[in-house]
């Protein structure tokens, strides 16, 4: 399993490049975040729906999986 996230950085960084950050103007992700951190980025509700976390999880995971797999490259045993 670990090497496994280990090998698959460059899927990881597509995926991140696309649906990371899709739609890119401005990053959607980035939006979400700010919402979460109480800065409400988007106007009209002042409370995050259900859907809303499900999209902060869809954007967000390849960019977690990314970091995984970074760590893993740097911390790896020679």
């Amino acid at each position: 399993m670990k090497q496994k996230l280990l090998d698959s950085w460059k899927l990881f960084l597509l995926a991140s490049l696309t649906l990371g950050l899709a739609p890119f103007n401005p990053p959607h992700i980035w939006g979400k975040l700010q919402w979460i951190a109480g800065g409400n980025a988007f106007s009209g509700e002042s409370a995050m729906q259900f859907q809303d976390y499900f999209d902060v999880v869809l954007h967000g995971s390849p960019w977690i999986l990314l970091i995984i797999s970074g760590f893993l490259y740097l911390t790896k045993k020679k």
